[in-house]
C-alpha cells in the first residue's frame, strides 16, 4: 500500500521534469548578435507530435505594435508579426531529444529556414538552429516558467 502511494507521488512529482524535455512551452529568444531579448514564442503540439510556434510578445525596443510581415512570401505576407506563426512542422527525431523537419521563419527578412530544436540544460534552454544548406545560425532561447 505505502509503496503504491509512494510510486504515485514520485510519478506525479516527476511529470513536470518530463514536460521540460520538450520544446513545448513559452520561450524568450535572445538576439545572437546584440544579446538582447527580442520576443517570446509559444511552441505547441498541434497534434500527432507536430510542433508549431507563434510570436506571442515582442520585446525589442524598436518593435512597432502594428507591424506586419511585408517580407513574407507565403500565406503570412501582410499578417501582423505579433501572433505570427514562425515555427511550423517540427517533429521529434527517432530516438533523440531533437525536433527537426520543420521550418522557422525570420519575419525580418521573410525567409524560411530548415529548423532544428534541441532542449539543453534539462529543458531550461532551447538551441534553435535555422539553416539553408550548410549555412545557418543557432540561437539559445530561455524557457519562461
Amino acid at each position: 500500500m505505502y509503496q503504491a502511494v509512494a510510486a504515485i507521488v514520485f510519478v506525479a512529482s516527476a511529470a513536470p521534469v518530463w514536460a521540460q524535455a520538450t520544446p513545448e512551452g513559452l520561450w524568450r529568444n535572445i538576439d545572437d548578435k546584440t544579446g538582447e531579448a527580442k520576443a517570446e514564442i509559444r511552441i505547441r503540439d498541434i497534434g500527432g507530435g507536430v510542433l508549431n510556434g507563434a510570436l506571442e510578445k515582442r520585446l525589442s525596443k524598436d518593435a512597432k505594435p502594428d507591424e506586419v510581415c511585408d517580407e513574407c512570401s507565403d500565406d503570412r505576407k501582410g499578417k501582423p508579426i505579433l501572433g505570427l506563426e514562425i515555427i511550423r512542422g517540427a517533429k521529434k527525431a527517432d530516438g533523440k531529444e531533437v525536433w527537426e523537419g520543420g521550418k522557422i521563419l525570420d519575419p525580418e527578412n521573410g525567409r524560411n529556414y530548415t529548423l532544428r530544436m534541441t532542449p539543453v540544460e534539462g529543458g531550461k534552454k532551447l538551441e534553435v538552429r535555422g539553416s539553408i544548406g550548410p549555412f545557418g545560425r543557432t540561437q539559445t532561447w530561455i524557457r519562461i516558467q
